[in-house]
């Protein structure tokens, strides 16, 4: 599908699913202590004490050569007044297809369909903001999974590749040890826990172990977990797989905010993390040169009304220095 030449580009790749990884090391704030990892990366690889360390040095580097990029977009949240986070997702759907990914390589999963709401003003339309600028749906989205297919187990699934025999390939994450991968979640979550629909959770713990067996199973070279509910931090807490860059709209013991209502829609129609994310990456083309650093740089706690956070230890390389690739497609 995609050549083997790349050239050097684009934070489009940042958000997307970095081809190369770029993060300001030193802008990140730490919510896990070196107490935290250590044990975490003991379990994972079976070390004696005396030879762990937090330096990532230690961590295994790329098994592959990064040849396609994939994403898994999940809106977790159902009803009316949680539009604002199917917005979220179609936002970051749209830009992931703008920047390069296609349809193909996006598993998008939305516990709800606000566009054919009886209390939708605008019919099979969807808006992330109050002038209605954009529609999101439009006529070019392809639902993967929807309504009450959204649940902790099918994301697991995806994750790990564990499904059953009748679920067709264009539900499958077909990556392999070659895949940069875009994991984005939102909807309504607290300490170390998201809600699946109001009906069940998925934990940080479930998050960190899904992972794990996606590296046991060599099903990415590099993974960007991106994540906008309350105390969002939490959930990457447990991740101990190497080479996973991860970005949140919250730390413990905060909530994320919406960013504006739409009073033709009746409820807000995006968050605040979210919608500064689109801000940045909205302007770039796939030909620019940026980096997750540049990207980070632009978080500001006091417009999003909490304090974004990332965590880079797990990532081997001296990943300030890398800029961020992109494949480029045969077209």
């Amino acid at each position: 599908m995609f050549p083997r030449r790349f050239f050097t580009a684009t934070v489009a790749a940042a958000l997307l699913v970095l081809a190369c990884l770029a993060v300001d090391e030193c802008a990140a704030h730490d919510v896990d202590s070196d107490a935290d990892v250590v044990p975490l990366l003991r379990r994972f690889y079976g070390s004696k004490e005396s030879s762990l360390s937090t330096d990532t040095s230690t961590v295994p580097t790329s098994v592959g050569t990064h040849t396609n990029n994939w994403a898994v977009l999940v809106c977790t949240s159902r009803f009316w007044f949680n539009y604002r986070h199917i917005a979220n997702t179609l936002s970051i759907y749209r830009t992931v297809k703008r920047l390069g990914i296609p349809d193909s390589n996006i598993i998008l999963m939305l516990a709800d369909d606000v566009a054919c709401n009886p209390r939708n003003h605008f019919p099979a339309k969807v808006y992330n903001n109050a002038g209605h600028l954009l529609d999101l749906y439009g006529s070019n989205i392809e639902v993967d999974y929807r309504g009450y297919e959204v649940t902790v187990e099918n994301f697991i699934r995806v994750l790990t590749g564990r499904h059953e025999d009748h679920v067709p390939r264009s539900k499958r994450l077909l990556t392999d040890d070659r895949s940069n991968v875009l994991i984005y979640m939102t909807g309504h979550g607290g300490k170390e826990f998201l809600k699946f629909q109001d009906a069940e959770e998925i934990s940080s713990h479930d998050v960190a172990d899904a992972i794990a067996q996606m590296f046991e199973k060599r099903r990415y070279n590099e993974i960007l977990f991106m994540i906008d509910t309350c105390q969002a931090a939490t959930m990457f807490k447990h991740i101990y797989s190497p080479r996973v860059v991860a970005a949140a709209s919250s730390l413990l013991g905060e909530n994320s905010y919406s960013h504006h209502h739409d009073s033709e829609v009746g409820t807000a129609v995006i968050d605040r993390w979210t919608y500064y994310n689109l801000e940045t990456l909205e302007k770039l083309q796939r030909q620019d040169k940026a980096t997750l650093a540049g990207l980070f740089a632009t978080y500001d706690a006091s417009l999003m009304l909490s304090t974004p956070a990332f965590r880079t230890d797990l990532f081997p390389r001296k990943i300030e220095d890398v800029s961020p690739n992109i494949i480029k497609r045969s077209w």
